[in-house]
C-alpha cells in the first residue's frame, strides 16, 4: 500500500479532542455526505477514538485504507463503500 502522503483525499475532518461516540457520529455523517469511492481522512486521538472509530466504520462496510500515527494522534483514511 502506498504512503498516506501519496493518497488523494477528498475530505478531511480533525476530531482531536472529540470524545466517543461523537467522533464516530461525526465521521459517519461526513461519510454519508460523500460520494461512493471517495476517501475521507480522519484525525483521531490515541486510546478509545483510534480503537473504536476504525472498527465501527469497518462494521458499516467502509474500507480502512491506512492508519498512521502522527505525533500524539492518528490519521485514518477511509474509502466510502458502495450503496450508502
Amino acid at each position: 500500500m502506498s504512503d498516506i502522503s501519496e493518497t488523494v483525499m477528498d475530505a478531511e475532518i480533525d476530531l482531536r479532542g472529540v470524545m466517543c461516540p461523537y467522533n464516530y457520529v461525526k465521521t459517519k455523517v461526513k461519510l454519508e455526505a460523500m460520494a461512493v469511492g471517495q476517501i475521507l481522512s480522519v484525525i483521531l486521538d490515541d486510546g478509545e477514538p483510534i480503537r473504536n472509530v476504525p472498527r465501527s466504520v469497518s462494521e458499516d462496510g467502509h474500507t480502512i485504507l491506512k492508519q498512521e500515527k502522527i505525533a500524539d494522534h492518528f490519521r485514518v483514511l477511509i474509502k466510502k463503500k458502495n450503496g450508502s
